[in-house]
C-alpha cells in the first residue's frame, strides 16, 4: 500500500494511499508531521494485519445488530426472543445511533456500569453485555473492526441463591396437598425434569416396562406462546422412573393414544407454569408450610434425594440433562460431602497402614520393604 504527502494550496497536509482494492483514501492535516504519522499508522495496521477500510466502520450499531440477530439461525426460538428484548430494552436505546467507528472500551464499561446502577439483576447486565460482545464479534469478523471493544469489560458478579431441598415427607405432603395434580409434582421430585420437558411429555416416551422417560422434546413460552423445541441443551436422555411412580403413570396414561401429552392442562392443551403455580402449586405449598418452594426446586429436590441414595455426580449429570458433571458439581457440590469425608477416611486409614509397615520393617531388618503391589492386595 504505497501512499504519499502533498501540501495544497489552502496549506493543509494532504496524506493519501490506495487501499487493497484500488480505492484512493485520504485525510487532511494542518501540519505536515501529523500526516505523516496517520500514513505511518496506516501502513503499521496493514502490516499486522489490523486495518479496517473506514467506510466499513460507518455503519450505525443499531442496523449491524438487525443484520446480526438475522443471521443467527441456529438459536432456538426461545433464546432468539431473549437476545431480541436484551437489544430492545438494555442495548439500542444507548447504541443504535452510534457508528461501530466510535464504540470504545471505556463507553462499554461505562454502559455496563450504569446499567448495574440502575437496578438491573448483575445476571441481566452480563446478558445484555454478551449480546453485544456477539454484535461486534461479528464485526471484527467482517472485518469492520480491528477488536472488539467489549472484550474485557469487568462484569458484576451473579450471586447464586442456596437451591431448596425437599425430604421425601415434604415431597409427599406437597403431593397430596396438590390434589388431582399430585402426580406431577411427584414426578418433577423423583426425576429431575424441567418443567418444559414434564409439560412436552407424550405417552410413547414413556416406557413402563423399562421404567425409563425419553426426553426429547421441550415447551418454552415465546411472547405468549408455547413452543415445541429441544431440551436446553439440544440432547435428548433416559430418565429413569422410580419402580412407585409406574403404577400411578399406569394409570395416567390409560386411554391417551402414543402423541398424546402426559399431563395437560384442564382444558386438555399444554400445561403453562404459571398458570400451574397461580391455580394450584403456590397455595397448596403455603397449606403445608413450604411458602416460597416453586416447581423448580422440585429439580433440585430429585438431585438431592439421588444423590443422597448413593448416586454419583456422572449420574446425577445424565439424569439432570447438564452438559458437564463440573455444571453438576457447581450447584450440588456441596450434597456430596459425605464422600469426601469417606475419602478423606481412606487416605488416613492407608497412612496408618503404611506408617505400621515402615515399623515392622525397622524392627526386623532383614525383612524387605513391601511392595506397592503388596499394600494394594492388603487393603
Amino acid at each position: 500500500m504505497a501512499g504519499n504527502i502533498a501540501k495544497r494550496p489552502d496549506g493543509k497536509w494532504r496524506a493519501r494511499y490506495r487501499d487493497a482494492a484500488g480505492r484512493e483514501r485520504s485525510r487532511h492535516f494542518d501540519r505536515k508531521l501529523d500526516a505523516t504519522r496517520w500514513l505511518a499508522s496506516v501502513e503499521i495496521a496493514r502490516a499486522r494485519g489490523e486495518w479496517v477500510d473506514p467506510a466499513l466502520t460507518r455503519i450505525r450499531l443499531g442496523d449491524w445488530a438487525a443484520r446480526w440477530l438475522a443471521g443467527q439461525v441456529q438459536l432456538k426460538l426461545s433464546t432468539r426472543d431473549r437476545y431480541a428484548r436484551l437489544l430492545g430494552v438494555q442495548i439500542l436505546p444507548t447504541w443504535e445511533r452510534v457508528p461501530l467507528a466510535v464504540v470504545t472500551h471505556a463507553d462499554v464499561t461505562e454502559w455496563v456500569s450504569r446499567l448495574s446502577a440502575s437496578g438491573l439483576a448483575p445476571s441481566t447486565v452480563r446478558q445484555a453485555h454478551r449480546v453485544l460482545a456477539l454484535v461486534l464479534d461479528l464485526a471484527v469478523r467482517d472485518g469492520r473492526l480491528a477488536r472488539n471493544p467489549a472484550t474485557g469489560v469487568r462484569l458484576p458478579r451473579v450471586h447464586r441463591g442456596e437451591p431448596t431441598f425437599l425430604s421425601h415427607e415434604q415431597v409427599d405432603a406437597l403431593v397430596e396437598a396438590c390434589g388431582e395434580s399430585g402426580l406431577l409434582v411427584r414426578v418433577l421430585a423423583y426425576t429431575g425434569l424441567r418443567w418444559g420437558e414434564a409439560a412436552a411429555l407424550r405417552v410413547r416416551r414413556v416406557d413402563l416396562l423399562r421404567r425409563r422417560i425419553e426426553v426429547v422434546e421441550s415447551v418454552t413460552e415465546v411472547a405468549g406462546k408455547a413452543v415445541t423445541g429441544t431440551p436446553k441443551t439440544h440432547q435428548r436422555r433416559s430418565v429413569p422412573l422410580a419402580r412407585s411412580l409406574v403404577e400411578p403413570m399406569t394409570r395416567q396414561l390409560a386411554g391417551k393414544g402414543p402423541d398424546d401429552l402426559v399431563f395437560t392442562s384442564p382444558t386438555g392443551g399444554v400445561l403453562r407454569n404459571g398458570n400451574f403455580r397461580h391455580r394450584v402449586f403456590d397455595s397448596a405449598a403455603e397449606s403445608v408450610g413450604l411458602s416460597g418452594v416453586t416447581p423448580h426446586d422440585l429439580r433440585h429436590t430429585a438431585a438431592s434425594l439421588a444423590i443422597a441414595a448413593g448416586a454419583n455426580v456422572k449420574a446425577v449429570q445424565r439424569m439432570l440433562g447438564h452438559a458437564s458433571a463440573a455444571m453438576t458439581l457447581d450447584v450440588y457440590a456441596g450434597l456430596f460431602g459425605d464422600d469426601l469425608d469417606a475419602v478423606a477416611d481412606r487416605l488416613d486409614q492407608a497412612a496408618a497402614a503404611s506408617r505400621a509397615d515402615q515399623v515392622r520393617t525397622t524392627a526386623h531388618p532383614g525383612t524387605s520393604t513391601p511392595s506397592v503391589r503388596a499394600l494394594r492386595q492388603a487393603h
